[in-house]
Parts: structure tokens; sequence; C-alpha cells
């Protein structure tokens, strides 16, 4: 008596030959996906924590004069002042005699910032001497004008605000325009330090205006005053 062999057709319709039940449910669960139940997604890959970066601003912020020490400073800028090189966007060919108000509103910022503006590691403090130093002619001892630096009227403010800062704590030197005393300004010879003579109303012991004078009332004008107010009026009695 033959053994007949049992056989399944598969889906690609090749004709294969069946297993016992464990390996068919073991060729089943690996193969077939439409037998088995719907599973839950598998949970998404835990993104790894970003590194908290340091924050060189509010250090630069508390202590500004340590930017102009770095290396990254030195780099960028080298020997020369931060408004070396730049060069301001404007219609036409004569630039405006005033720069942009600001470069940052809100969140926008300018296409072409200001030198101050651009790098967010300068602070214009009082005690940024070194940075405020390149904003002053070294001949004249005026602070130069926006259009030469090209820094927008919010940080000429600021820039302008700091340096009397400074020059009223000591920080930066100023110079004192030197004045020439006369004698004439400081004697008391000329009229307007002298003794101003009386008014020739007050030497005649006259008022200074005239209707302040004393004029009597017509004789007419008394009497019908008296006949109104008879009544009310007190008897005159002589000095006793």
């Amino acid at each position: 008596m033959r053994r007949r062999n049992r056989t399944t057709t598969a889906a690609n319709g090749r004709v294969q030959p069946a297993l016992a039940g464990s390996a068919q449910e073991a060729l089943l669960g690996s193969d077939c996906s439409c037998c088995l139940s719907p599973a839950s997604p598998p949970p998404p890959p835990a993104t790894p924590a970003e590194p908290v970066a340091f924050d060189t601003e509010s250090r630069f912020k508390e202590k500004p004069w340590e930017y102009l020490e770095t290396e990254e400073y030195i780099e960028r800028y080298g020997e020369k002042p931060v408004w070396f090189g730049y060069r301001r966007n404007h219609k036409g060919a004569i630039p405006p005699q005033k720069t942009s108000k600001t470069c940052i509103r809100g969140k926008k910022i300018a296409g072409n910032p200001c030198p101050v503006c651009r790098d967010q590691k300068l602070h214009l403090d009082y005690r940024n001497v070194k940075l405020l130093e390149q904003f002053i002619c070294s001949h004249t001892g005026v602070t130069f004008h926006p259009t030469h630096t090209g820094v927008c009227m919010k940080q000429y403010k600021r820039l302008t605000q700091a340096i009397d800062k400074a020059r009223d704590h000591g920080l930066l030197s100023f110079r004192i325009p030197w004045v020439t005393l006369q004698d004439e300004d400081y004697s008391n010879q000329h009229q307007a330090v002298a003794k101003t003579p009386p008014a020739p109303s007050l030497q005649s012991q006259a008022p200074w205006y005239s209707w302040y004078e004393w004029q009597q009332p017509p004789e007419k004008d008394i009497a019908r005053i008296r006949k109104i107010y008879k009544n009310y009026l007190k008897e005159e009695t002589g000095p006793a």
C-alpha cells in the first residue's frame, strides 16, 4: 500500500509538499502576512538629546571687551575697525544723508545689516573702550558720522550714549576747547554791571505810570453817590 504525499499549492502556482503542522505554521508565520492579525506599529526610534550649545553671546554681553581678544575676532577683523570695508546698499548713485533706522525689526533682519548688527557678539558698552575708540577720530576726538561708518541710526544712538557715559566715568579721554579769557568779561566798569540809576519818575516822587496818579473826582458825582448810599454811609467825625 503506497503512501500518498500531501501537496500544497503556493502563491506562485508551484506545487509543494505539505509539511508538518508546526513547520507549516512557522512557514506561514514567516512568509504569509495576510493570515496574521494586525499588530500595533513599532515605536519610533528615540531621538538623541541635542547637546547644549555654549552661550557665547551672554558671556560677551556681560564682558564685551573679551570678544575683541578672541581668535575669532582677530581672524575676522584683524587690526582694522569693524566698519572697515563695509558698503551700504542704496538706490541711485548718490547715497542718502542718513543710514537706515534699524537693521532688525522683530525677527526679521535686513539683507545688508550694519557693521554692529551683523555681529551679535559686538556690544556697545561704555566699558568696551577698544570698540568705542574705533568710532572716534584719533586726531579731533569727534565721533564719526554714521554715513562714514555705515551703522544704522539705532546703533548710532547707542554708540553716542556709550561714548558719553565712558567719558563721564573717565574711561575715554576728550579734549577741552581752549578759551581765551578777556578782562572785559570780568570787569565791573561797564554799564552791564554798574549801578542802575533810579527812574526819573521815582526822583520826582511821581507814580511810575500816569494813570496811577490820584485824580480827584468831580463834586457832582460825589453828591450823586452820597444820595444813593445815604442810608449806608457813616457820619464823618473829626479827629478826637
